[in-house]
Protein backbone atom coordinates (compact mmCIF):
# COMPACT_ATOMS: atom_id res chain seq x y z
CA UNK A 1 0.00 0.00 0.00
CA UNK A 2 1.27 3.46 -0.86
CA UNK A 3 1.31 6.49 1.41
CA UNK A 4 -1.46 9.01 0.90
CA UNK A 5 -0.20 12.06 -1.04
CA UNK A 6 -1.54 15.60 -0.85
CA UNK A 7 -2.90 16.54 -4.32
CA UNK A 8 -0.69 19.63 -4.50
CA UNK A 9 2.42 17.49 -4.06
CA UNK A 10 1.29 14.97 -6.67
CA UNK A 11 0.52 17.78 -9.11
CA UNK A 12 3.98 19.30 -8.76
CA UNK A 13 5.84 15.95 -8.73
CA UNK A 14 3.98 13.41 -10.88
CA UNK A 15 5.15 9.91 -10.04
CA UNK A 16 6.07 10.63 -6.43
CA UNK A 17 5.01 7.92 -3.98
CA UNK A 18 6.15 5.98 -0.93
CA UNK A 19 5.44 2.30 -0.37
CA UNK A 20 4.42 1.41 3.18
CA UNK A 21 5.68 -1.80 4.78
CA UNK A 22 4.59 -2.54 8.35
CA UNK A 23 6.15 -5.28 10.46
CA UNK A 24 5.06 -6.15 13.99
CA UNK A 25 6.76 -8.23 16.66
CA UNK A 26 10.30 -7.19 15.77
CA UNK A 27 13.22 -7.68 18.13
CA UNK A 28 15.90 -5.07 17.58
CA UNK A 29 19.49 -5.73 18.69
CA UNK A 30 22.62 -3.65 18.61
CA UNK A 31 24.17 -6.07 16.15
CA UNK A 32 24.25 -9.75 15.24
CA UNK A 33 26.60 -11.88 13.12
CA UNK A 34 24.09 -12.67 10.36
CA UNK A 35 23.35 -9.00 9.70
CA UNK A 36 27.07 -8.24 9.78
CA UNK A 37 27.60 -10.84 7.05
CA UNK A 38 24.89 -9.24 4.93
CA UNK A 39 26.62 -5.89 5.32
CA UNK A 40 29.98 -7.35 4.31
CA UNK A 41 28.40 -8.92 1.22
CA UNK A 42 26.80 -5.59 0.33
CA UNK A 43 30.15 -3.82 0.64
CA UNK A 44 31.72 -6.32 -1.78
CA UNK A 45 28.89 -5.79 -4.29
CA UNK A 46 29.21 -2.02 -4.14
CA UNK A 47 32.97 -2.02 -4.64
CA UNK A 48 32.64 -4.39 -7.59
CA UNK A 49 29.87 -2.42 -9.30
CA UNK A 50 30.32 1.33 -8.74
CA UNK A 51 33.00 3.99 -8.67
CA UNK A 52 32.95 7.50 -7.24
CA UNK A 53 33.46 9.21 -10.60
CA UNK A 54 30.42 7.79 -12.38
CA UNK A 55 28.07 7.14 -9.44
CA UNK A 56 26.07 10.33 -9.93
CA UNK A 57 25.13 9.21 -13.45
CA UNK A 58 23.47 5.97 -12.30
CA UNK A 59 19.80 6.33 -13.27
CA UNK A 60 18.26 5.93 -9.81
CA UNK A 61 20.87 8.14 -8.15
CA UNK A 62 20.21 10.78 -10.78
CA UNK A 63 16.44 10.62 -10.14
CA UNK A 64 16.90 11.45 -6.45
CA UNK A 65 19.43 14.15 -7.22
CA UNK A 66 17.11 15.79 -9.74
CA UNK A 67 14.24 15.69 -7.26
CA UNK A 68 16.31 17.36 -4.57
CA UNK A 69 17.50 20.08 -6.96
CA UNK A 70 13.83 20.80 -7.71
CA UNK A 71 13.26 21.22 -3.97
CA UNK A 72 16.11 23.71 -3.77
CA UNK A 73 18.37 21.25 -1.91
CA UNK A 74 21.94 20.78 -3.15
CA UNK A 75 22.41 16.97 -3.34
CA UNK A 76 26.19 17.36 -3.36
CA UNK A 77 25.90 18.68 0.22
CA UNK A 78 22.82 16.84 1.46
CA UNK A 79 23.07 13.52 -0.33
CA UNK A 80 20.22 11.07 -0.96
CA UNK A 81 20.61 8.20 1.52
CA UNK A 82 21.54 5.40 -0.90
CA UNK A 83 24.15 7.58 -2.59
CA UNK A 84 25.58 8.66 0.76
CA UNK A 85 25.94 5.03 1.87
CA UNK A 86 27.55 3.95 -1.41
CA UNK A 87 29.98 6.86 -1.35
CA UNK A 88 30.92 5.97 2.20
CA UNK A 89 31.72 2.41 1.11
CA UNK A 90 33.68 3.48 -1.97
CA UNK A 91 35.75 5.84 0.19
CA UNK A 92 36.84 2.85 2.28
CA UNK A 93 34.76 3.65 5.35
CA UNK A 94 32.90 0.86 7.18
CA UNK A 95 29.23 0.18 6.60
CA UNK A 96 27.49 2.06 9.45
CA UNK A 97 26.25 0.08 12.43
CA UNK A 98 23.20 1.54 14.21
CA UNK A 99 21.08 -1.46 15.16
CA UNK A 100 19.95 -4.58 13.31
CA UNK A 101 16.74 -3.00 12.00
CA UNK A 102 18.37 0.16 10.67
CA UNK A 103 21.32 -1.81 9.29
CA UNK A 104 18.95 -4.08 7.34
CA UNK A 105 17.05 -1.26 5.71
CA UNK A 106 20.37 0.40 4.85
CA UNK A 107 21.40 -2.85 3.12
CA UNK A 108 18.19 -2.82 1.07
CA UNK A 109 18.60 0.90 0.33
CA UNK A 110 22.05 0.26 -1.16
CA UNK A 111 21.03 -2.85 -3.10
CA UNK A 112 17.99 -1.20 -4.72
CA UNK A 113 19.36 2.38 -4.82
CA UNK A 114 16.32 3.84 -3.07
CA UNK A 115 15.76 5.99 0.00
CA UNK A 116 14.07 4.27 2.94
CA UNK A 117 12.70 5.75 6.15
CA UNK A 118 11.69 3.89 9.30
CA UNK A 119 9.33 4.88 12.09
CA UNK A 120 8.34 3.37 15.42
CA UNK A 121 4.61 2.77 14.88
CA UNK A 122 3.88 3.30 18.57
CA UNK A 123 5.22 6.86 18.30
CA UNK A 124 3.07 7.82 15.31
CA UNK A 125 -0.22 9.60 15.91
CA UNK A 126 -2.66 9.07 13.07
CA UNK A 127 -2.22 8.09 9.44
CA UNK A 128 0.93 9.52 7.80
CA UNK A 129 0.54 11.84 4.82
CA UNK A 130 2.99 13.14 2.21
CA UNK A 131 2.45 16.90 1.99
CA UNK A 132 4.08 20.31 1.86
CA UNK A 133 5.29 21.68 5.19
CA UNK A 134 3.29 24.55 6.59
CA UNK A 135 5.05 27.82 7.35
CA UNK A 136 6.56 27.73 10.83
CA UNK A 137 6.20 23.99 11.47
CA UNK A 138 9.09 22.52 13.42
CA UNK A 139 11.06 19.36 12.75
CA UNK A 140 13.70 17.68 14.92
CA UNK A 141 15.75 15.31 12.77
CA UNK A 142 17.74 12.37 14.08
CA UNK A 143 20.88 13.65 15.76
CA UNK A 144 19.85 17.31 15.63
CA UNK A 145 20.27 19.44 18.76
CA UNK A 146 17.49 21.89 17.92
CA UNK A 147 14.51 21.78 15.56
CA UNK A 148 14.33 23.33 12.12
CA UNK A 149 11.56 25.76 11.22
CA UNK A 150 9.96 24.62 7.98
CA UNK A 151 7.97 26.13 5.17
CA UNK A 152 7.29 24.55 1.79
CA UNK A 153 9.41 21.40 2.05
CA UNK A 154 7.96 18.01 1.07
CA UNK A 155 7.41 16.19 4.36
CA UNK A 156 5.78 13.16 5.90
CA UNK A 157 3.46 14.11 8.75
CA UNK A 158 1.23 12.14 11.06
CA UNK A 159 -1.85 13.67 12.66
CA UNK A 160 0.16 15.98 14.92
CA UNK A 161 3.74 16.47 13.71
CA UNK A 162 6.26 16.26 10.88
CA UNK A 163 8.08 12.92 11.08
CA UNK A 164 10.37 13.19 8.03
CA UNK A 165 11.71 15.61 5.45
CA UNK A 166 11.17 13.61 2.28
CA UNK A 167 13.13 11.63 1.19
CA UNK A 168 16.29 12.05 3.26
CA UNK A 169 15.82 12.78 7.00
CA UNK A 170 13.67 11.09 9.66
CA UNK A 171 12.53 12.48 13.00
CA UNK A 172 14.22 11.95 16.34
CA UNK A 173 10.74 11.62 17.84
CA UNK A 174 9.74 8.53 15.86
CA UNK A 175 13.07 6.82 15.16
CA UNK A 176 13.45 3.07 15.62
CA UNK A 177 15.46 1.90 18.63
CA UNK A 178 16.23 -1.33 20.41
CA UNK A 179 12.90 -0.84 22.18
CA UNK A 180 10.88 -0.77 18.95
CA UNK A 181 8.37 -3.59 18.53
CA UNK A 182 6.31 -2.33 15.59
CA UNK A 183 7.87 -0.56 12.63
CA UNK A 184 6.65 1.31 9.58
CA UNK A 185 9.05 1.48 6.65
CA UNK A 186 8.58 4.00 3.86
CA UNK A 187 10.29 3.13 0.59
CA UNK A 188 10.53 6.59 -0.90
CA UNK A 189 9.89 6.95 -4.59
CA UNK A 190 10.48 10.10 -6.61
CA UNK A 191 9.81 10.85 -10.29
CA UNK A 192 11.92 8.42 -12.31
CA UNK A 193 11.80 5.56 -9.77
CA UNK A 194 9.46 2.79 -10.87
CA UNK A 195 6.91 1.53 -8.38
CA UNK A 196 7.84 -2.03 -9.25
CA UNK A 197 11.32 -1.31 -7.91
CA UNK A 198 9.79 -0.12 -4.64
CA UNK A 199 7.63 -3.25 -4.42
CA UNK A 200 10.58 -5.59 -4.99
CA UNK A 201 12.64 -3.70 -2.43
CA UNK A 202 9.74 -3.82 0.02
CA UNK A 203 9.42 -7.58 -0.35
CA UNK A 204 13.14 -8.04 0.24
CA UNK A 205 13.13 -5.71 3.23
CA UNK A 206 10.20 -7.46 4.89
CA UNK A 207 11.82 -10.86 4.29
CA UNK A 208 15.11 -9.79 5.84
CA UNK A 209 13.48 -8.14 8.85
CA UNK A 210 11.34 -11.19 9.53
CA UNK A 211 14.36 -13.45 9.17
CA UNK A 212 16.85 -11.47 11.25
CA UNK A 213 14.76 -9.48 13.74
CA UNK A 214 12.99 -12.29 15.52
CA UNK A 215 9.56 -11.97 13.90
CA UNK A 216 7.42 -15.06 14.51
CA UNK A 217 4.90 -16.34 11.98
Amino acid sequence: MFLRVEPEVEERFPGIGALKVEVEGVRVEGRNPEVERLKEETVRRVRGRYDLLSLKEVRAIRAYRDFMWRLGIDPTKTRPSAEALIRRILMGKPFPTINTLVDLYNVVSVRFLISIGAFDLDRLEGEPLLRFAREGEEFLGIGMERPLRLGGEVVVADGRKVVAIYPYRDSELTKVTEGTGRVLFLLCGVPGIERETLRKAGEELERLVREHCGVKG
